[in-house]
């Protein structure tokens, strides 16, 4: 999918989405790097950066079901702008701050930011996507997630500098300047979201009507814990990836700048992944190619502690990263279709709860079992998580799958819940009865 056709009549909203997410994604990228580069230019240890990188995701943990709860009943792009701000703020502070607990407090901040933004656009994509079109749509939403994850972290090895002593203020022009990128994506952030009133008695208005949705409810519906799960395990193999490669490269004598480029290679795989994503699945089918991406990408997680020559760990990472681009959407879109229509947002936040939770424990864990049996132990684990991911995916179906496009068929009915009574068939009246000819 081209540009032009993203920015046709009706679809410029996500255009103009995926180019913000891109802007906040680059500069909340800069800046993680560039906050323990920041810490320990200020005298921080291996456990205070450890400390002020799990602030940023434990957090927003507190926030993230309340703030799901107050967009499914109201507007989302106010969250966008909070976001926005938040991260812009707690980057440029970030480089400001002279001690650590002020570090771990903005970084705090910035992951706050980061959550009510991407809970507002991927809210937004949800609300205006026909259910036929969300993977699509989900699919090209990511690409800015993947364009910042690419852009971001070169951007900050070009700004900082160890040479002289200079860490602590090439790593604070960093954030100053990843403060600033965040805050020129609201050049694009305007008229994102539909602000029509729904129809007195429609189908919007008595599915936002009643109480919420509680959250055991929604966590039971059959798809969202797969969906959660598989968002999980992708997520946190590409944190773990980026983390421990490095690592391997140590080990085996392989550059630096080489395992930049190897990471870069699989962030760009990711991109072009999600470019073809529809033909994909129209090609396989959503639980095909849910299921089958996280299978063969547990394998080729699993792969990695081969002492492989460089070329065949290239062609691994090339693979291991277009199958963990399919995961993200994809699960998006599962819990979307099986969550309640009036909890939706409330889903999101908690695959997002979820994904927070998995970047605290993946690293802990993937940390304790290489100290533990070696740095070959954590890749074999992702992999068993993608492996289990990819069984729940098959497990889980197509039930909630979408009608087709154009069809009017009616949302598939999970396995183990019975059809509503008033969507059975229903036999034909008599026309004597309603006094009509047929």
């Amino acid at each position: 999918m081209t540009a032009n056709e993203l920015a046709r009549p009706g679809r410029s909203w996500l255009l103009r989405l995926v180019i913000t997410f891109s802007f906040v994604q680059g500069a909340v990228s800069m800046a993680r790097p560039a906050v323990s580069y920041r810490a320990l230019a200020l005298g921080a240890d291996q456990r205070a950066v450890g400390v002020i990188t799990g602030v940023y995701a434990l957090l927003p943990l507190l926030v993230a079901v309340p703030l799901g709860r107050r967009t499914d009943h109201g507007r989302c792009a106010p969250l966008l702008v909070a976001g926005v701000a938040l991260i812009s703020g707690g980057c440029a502070l970030s480089g400001l701050a002279g001690s650590l607990p002020a570090m771990a407090a903005w970084s705090g901040v910035m992951g706050l930011g980061h959550l009510c933004f991407v809970i507002g656009a991927q809210s937004i994509v949800a609300r205006r996507s026909a259910p036929d079109e969300r993977d699509r749509n989900f699919g090209h939403f990511t690409i800015g997630a993947s364009l910042g994850q690419l852009i971001g972290p070169a951007a900050a090895g070009a700004l900082i500098s160890e040479r002289g002593g200079r860490m602590a203020s090439t790593s604070a022009t960093a954030l100053l300047v990843s403060g600033a990128v965040a805050a020129f994506s609201y050049a694009s952030l305007w008229r994102l979201e539909q602000r029509g009133r729904p129809v007195v008695g429609g189908a919007r208005e008595r599915d936002a009507a009643g109480p919420p949705v509680p959250v055991r409810t929604i966590l039971r519906t059959p798809g969202v814990p797969a969906g959660i799960f598989t968002s999980l395990a992708v997520l946190s193999a590409t944190d773990i990836l980026t983390a421990y490669l490095p690592v391997i490269g140590e080990d085996r004598g392989i550059a630096p700048g080489v395992i930049g480029l190897l990471l870069s290679l699989r962030a760009a795989a990711t991109v072009a992944c999600r470019l073809v994503m529809t033909p994909m699945i129209r090609w396989l089918g959503r639980t095909a190619l849910l299921a089958g991406s996280c299978v063969l990408a547990g394998v080729l997680c699993g792969a990695l502690v081969l002492p492989v020559p460089v070329g065949a760990l290239a062609g691994m990472l090339t693979g291991l990263g277009f199958c963990l681009g399919v995961g993200q959407p994809l699960s998006m879109t599962t819990v979307v279709q099986a969550a309640p229509d009036r909890a939706r947002s409330t889903a999101l936040a908690l695959r997002l709860t979820g994904n927070r939770l998995g970047q605290v424990a993946a690293p802990a864990g993937a940390g304790l079992l290489a100290g533990l049996a070696g740095t070959a132990a954590p890749f074999v684990l992702l992999g068993g998580l993608l492996l289990v991911s990819g069984g729940l995916a098959a497990r889980t179906g197509e039930g909630c799958s979408v009608p087709v496009a154009g069809g009017g068929g009616r949302k598939a009915v999970p396995r183990g819940r019975k059809q509503p009574e008033r969507d059975r068939k229903r036999p034909p009246r008599d026309r004597k009865q309603t006094g009509r000819e047929p």
